[in-house]
């Protein structure tokens, strides 16, 4: 039923193809990916396979990657994508030695790539579980882990007409898990050869933090002043925060907007009603002089954050918001919307005192002002999220500890 179900998804891709650029690149990236392993693998090497789905979860799995290259230097990285969002971005990545796309899990196509590759381990992020690779690792005996891990009730592995496909957690070795729930819910179903580490990308935000670098026409920017940074933002978490800074001239507003379309740039300036400019069309004299800057180019916002004393994650007035650890480190509240309730890191910081759910305008404005009126409740907010990420790091180095490669 699986590879029915496979087979029908590769047809509807091959359609989809020739309609979506997205789809095109991931559908060709996928069909080239056996040429790029004949041409690159040494047949002599000892491979260490990392997969990750999308952007997302490589950040996930970087730190255990760097980790391992300081530690087993005589060892070689295969990191693998499915999505064309992770692959497009870090296939020059310097940490691993191929980088590549995953062929679909077809039965065949496993059996080909692994026996290229044929790793010595294997790591999968997060909520990576390709039935047919990881059946035939595990007949190989090719130990798999599932890092960062997490688990709900809802999940299919634990309904009873899935219980045949809930096998396939069986293949993997070892979980290193994010909470206590997810072992729970692992052991209902059998499961037991789970570690609770908690989440590798506590590490990776420290990482980015330490490795941040200056940007001085946000720095001319923020010239003292008060600063708001918006990242991520989609145009419903817009219509939360905007309102405020058109009324409230003490702060100047950061916006990185998670589409940088010429008509969404547009309809913010047009928004904010202050003066506004853009970040690759600026310079830091003119910088200094507006009120709202606008990143119009990827690769900056975790930077970008060390310069805001209150942030807001967008996503949460849509499929679930983005990245709050990343403002969550620089020590500084972090706000977003009510879609967050499945995402840990969200409920833990609001748990701790430094993350803020808002679910309108109206609930943006009474936050910032109740904020910005109070020095020292401002200040302990942002202490309380820097301690928060503080408090959930060290799970690269459990892992890493327990496996003996």
């Amino acid at each position: 039923m699986y590879d029915i179900a496979i087979y029908l998804y590769m047809l509807g891709v091959a359609v989809a193809s020739l309609f979506d650029k997205k789809v095109r690149k991931m559908w060709r990236g996928e069909r080239e990916a056996f040429a790029v392993l004949k041409r690159k693998v040494d047949p002599a090497a000892r491979y260490v396979w990392f997969h990750a789905a999308s952007l997302g979860e490589f950040e996930q799995g970087r730190p255990l990657i760097e980790q391992l290259r300081r530690e087993h230097p005589e060892l070689k990285v295969l990191l693998t994508f499915f999505s064309p969002s992770g692959y497009e971005v870090r296939k020059d990545y310097p940490g691993a030695d191929i980088v590549c796309y995953l062929p679909l899990d077809t039965r065949l196509n496993a059996i080909r790539f692994l026996r290229l590759v044929r790793p010595v381990t294997a790591f999968f992020i997060k909520y990576e579980f390709w039935y047919n690779y990881l059946h035939i690792l595990k007949h190989r005996g090719i130990p798999v882990y599932s890092v960062s891990s997490i688990f709900r009730p809802g999940q299919v592995f634990f309904r009873r007409y899935a219980r045949s496909y809930a096998k396939v957690l069986r293949c993997i070795t070892r979980f290193y898990v994010q909470n206590e729930v997810s072992r729970d819910l692992l052991a209902s179903i059998g499961i037991t050869d789970v570690t609770v580490t908690g989440d590798t990308r506590f590490d990776r935000v420290l990482q980015i933090k330490e490795q941040s670098k200056s940007l001085p026409i946000v720095e001319a920017f923020a010239d003292g002043a008060r600063v708001f940074v918006a990242g991520s933002s989609w145009p419903p978490d817009g219509d939360a925060f905007l309102p405020y800074f058109g009324e409230h001239g003490e702060w100047k507003l950061i916006i990185a907007p998670h589409e940088i379309g010429e008509d969404h740039l547009r309809q913010i300036e047009h928004r904010i009603g202050r003066k506004a400019v853009r970040y690759t069309k600026t310079t830091p004299e003119e910088a200094r002089q507006a009120d709202c800057l606008i990143i119009d180019c990827f690769g900056l916002l975790s930077s970008a954050y060390r310069y805001g004393h209150v942030a807001y994650v967008g996503g949460g007035f849509g499929v679930g918001i983005h990245n709050v650890l990343e403002a969550a480190v620089w020590g500084m509240p972090v706000i977003f919307g009510p879609n967050n309730k499945h995402f840990q890191e969200a409920q833990g910081l609001m748990a701790a005192g430094g993350g803020f759910e808002v679910a309108s305008a109206s609930d943006f404005r009474n936050l910032m002002l109740s904020l910005s009126a109070n020095s020292d409740k401002l200040r302990e907010a942002g202490q309380k999220a820097a301690g928060y990420v503080a408090s959930c790091t060290g799970a690269t180095a459990k892992i890493l500890a327990d496996i003996k490669l």
